[in-house]
C-alpha cells in the first residue's frame, strides 16, 4: 500500500526566489549539475568577452584559471556597464549579475544594435553563473572609471563587507553601499572586464574542469573568431607563481584551420567563400541576417567535417549538415552527368562517397539563433 504524503492542497505551491532559482536548479540553465553543467557557466562568461571583441572592441581574451578550482577571464573590451540604468530604475550589476533574463542582446536584429551576431544564453548566463558560484568578483573598466562589484553564493556584497540580502525593489540607498567607483590614474587607464570567480561545489557535484577542456573551447572559439587571441594560464600547484601558457590564434580563421588539418599531403588547396544575406523562416516572421563562411580541402588521409553558429561548436550539425550533404550531392552527381562519367545502371553519388575524402568547415552567424 502506498504511502501517505503531507497535504497536497493550495499552501504547497512555493516559488524559488534570488539566487535559489539557480542554486537549487543548476541543470534548468546549464543542463547538468555535474561537470558539463559547471564547464557550461565556463563558457557563459568567456562568450560575453568574445561578444566584445567580435563587435571590434579588443583583439584579446585572457583565462587564468587557479589550482582550486576558480577562474578568471580578462578582455579589453568596452566593460561591463556596472553603474545606474536610469530607464530600468536599477544598477546595471544587480540586473546583470541577479537578474535573469536581463541584457544587452535583445534587440541584436535591429540597426544599431550593441550586439548582432551574439552567442551564449543572451540575459541567462552571467546571472545564472554569479548564482552558481561560490564567489565571483567583477572589476570593470570604461577608460575613466573603475567599478567593482562582489558576491558571494549569489548575494552582494556591501561595502561593509557584509551580504545584502536583495529583497524586491530594495531601497536606492542599499543599493548605493554595494557598487564600488573610483578614477583611474594616468597609468592605469584602460576599458575592458575582469570576472574572477569560483564554482560552488554546493551547487555542481564537480568543479574540476580538466585541461583538456580548456584547450579545445578555447582553440574552437579561435578558429571562429579570426584573429582574436585567446591566452590560457593554468596553474597546476596551488600558491604557485607558475602557470603553464598556451596561445591560440587564427589569423584567417576557419581556411588556416582547414589547412592545418589537412597537412602537407592534401588532394587540393583549401578554398574559402563567404555571403551575406537576409531572409526568413516563415512568411509572417520578420527578416534577419545571416553570415556564413564555408572552407574545405580534399585529403585521402584526412576527414574532418565541424560546423558552427554563433560561435559554438554544432555536436549533431543541424541545418549547416543538412545543406553540406544536399550541395555536395547536387553539384557533382550534375557534374558528373554533364562530363559522362557514371557507368551504365551505376547508382547515383551519395554523401558517402563524399565525405571520405573532405576536410570542411562552416561558421555560421545569425541575428536569430
Amino acid at each position: 500500500m502506498a504511502k501517505k504524503t503531507a497535504a497536497y492542497d493550495n499552501q504547497s505551491i512555493t516559488a524559488l526566489k534570488g539566487p535559489d532559482r539557480v542554486r537549487k536548479r543548476p541543470a534548468v540553465i546549464f543542463g547538468s549539475d555535474g561537470l558539463e553543467g559547471c564547464e557550461h557557466s565556463v563558457f557563459e562568461i568567456l562568450s560575453n568577452s568574445v561578444d566584445e571583441a567580435r563587435q571590434g572592441y579588443g583583439d584579446t581574451i585572457e583565462i587564468r584559471v587557479f589550482a582550486d578550482h576558480s577562474i578568471e577571464i580578462t578582455d579589453w573590451g568596452r566593460g561591463v556597464p556596472l553603474g545606474w540604468n536610469e530607464k530600468e530604475g536599477r544598477y546595471n550589476w544587480e540586473l546583470i549579475y541577479c537578474e535573469l533574463y536581463a541584457g544587452g542582446k535583445y534587440n541584436n536584429n535591429a540597426e544599431g544594435a550593441s550586439y548582432e551576431f551574439s552567442l551564449g544564453l543572451n540575459g541567462l548566463g552571467a546571472c545564472a553563473t554569479q548564482y552558481s558560484s561560490e564567489y565571483f568578483e567583477v572589476t570593470s573598466f570604461d577608460g575613466e572609471y573603475k567599478y567593482e562589484v562582489s558576491f558571494r553564493k549569489g548575494r552582494p556584497i556591501g561595502t561593509d563587507g557584509k551580504p545584502v540580502v536583495l529583497e524586491a525593489n530594495p531601497p536606492r540607498e542599499v543599493l548605493d553601499r554595494i557598487l564600488r567607483v573610483s578614477p583611474l590614474t594616468k597609468g592605469e587607464r584602460r576599458t575592458g572586464t575582469i570576472q574572477r570567480w569560483k564554482p560552488d561545489i554546493e551547487v555542481f557535484t564537480a568543479i574540476d574542469i580538466p585541461l583538456d577542456y580548456y584547450l579545445e573551447l578555447l582553440k574552437k572559439q579561435a578558429v571562429v573568431n579570426a584573429g582574436l587571441t585567446f591566452r590560457l594560464f593554468w596553474q597546476s600547484e596551488p600558491g604557485s607563481d607558475k602557470f603553464e601558457e598556451y596561445t591560440f590564434l587564427y589569423k584567417n580563421g576557419i581556411v588556416d584551420y582547414v589547412a592545418e588539418l589537412a597537412g602537407e599531403d592534401a588532394l587540393t588547396e583549401p578554398v574559402f567563400w563567404k555571403t551575406e544575406t537576409v531572409g526568413r523562416d516563415r512568411p509572417d516572421k520578420e527578416d534577419y541576417k545571416l553570415k556564413v563562411e564555408c572552407a574545405f580541402c580534399c585529403s585521402n588521409t584526412v576527414n574532418v567535417i565541424e560546423y558552427y553558429h554563433n560561435s559554438s561548436f554544432l555536436e549533431h550539425g543541424g541545418s549547416p549538415d543538412r545543406a553540406v550533404r544536399s550541395a555536395f550531392v547536387a553539384e557533382i552527381d550534375r557534374w558528373l552527368k554533364a562530363n559522362g562519367k557514371y557507368n551504365k545502371n551505376e547508382s547515383k553519388i551519395t554523401f558517402a562517397d563524399v565525405q571520405d575524402c573532405l576536410v570542411l568547415v562552416t561558421n555560421s552567424h545569425s541575428t536569430q539563433t
